[in-house]
């Protein structure tokens, strides 16, 4: 038994350090993949609100990534660039290990852009503090 958890945290740390070195500047993907690792069910439905998409769609996503945050990364970048998600899965598995700001070029956002540099802070998914700090910083400055 002993055996078996730890050959199980091995594996989960080397998914993390993977996904972790992919992600970049990405430093909230790790926690995200925790979070959505732990409860697959909930992060469909909250795939489908956040985004207002069925199951089948959904499937398509998540079979054609690695974790769970680069469905929602996906989903996000088609949001930004008014592109299908079939289209940016296609720019997502050719443009592999070059990442997210070269897919977001492809898809014609500027990685330097303001809506790309959010993205990059955070996600807009598990933690509504984030929203209600911005709303915060804008009363203050108004």
């Amino acid at each position: 038994m002993k055996l078996l958890k730890m050959l199980f945290l091995v594996s989960m740390s080397i998914l993390l350090v993977s996904s972790t070195a992919v992600a970049g500047d990405f430093d909230w993907i790790r926690d995200f993949n925790i979070t959505a690792e732990a409860d697959t069910s909930g992060f469909r439905a909250r795939l489908a609100t956040r985004f207002k998409i069925g199951d089948t769609e959904i499937g398509i996503v998540l079979n054609n990534v690695e974790e769970p945050a680069d469905a929602y990364v996906i989903l996000r970048l088609g949001e930004m660039s008014n592109q299908p998600t079939e289209y940016v899965i296609e720019k997502y598995k050719s443009g592999k290990g070059k990442g997210w700001g070269a897919l977001a070029k492809s898809l014609g956002i500027k990685p330097g852009s303001r809506e790309f540099h959010a993205l990059k802070r955070g996600q807009d998914f598990y933690n509504d503090n984030d929203r209600s700090k911005g709303k915060a910083k804008r009363k203050g400055k108004a």
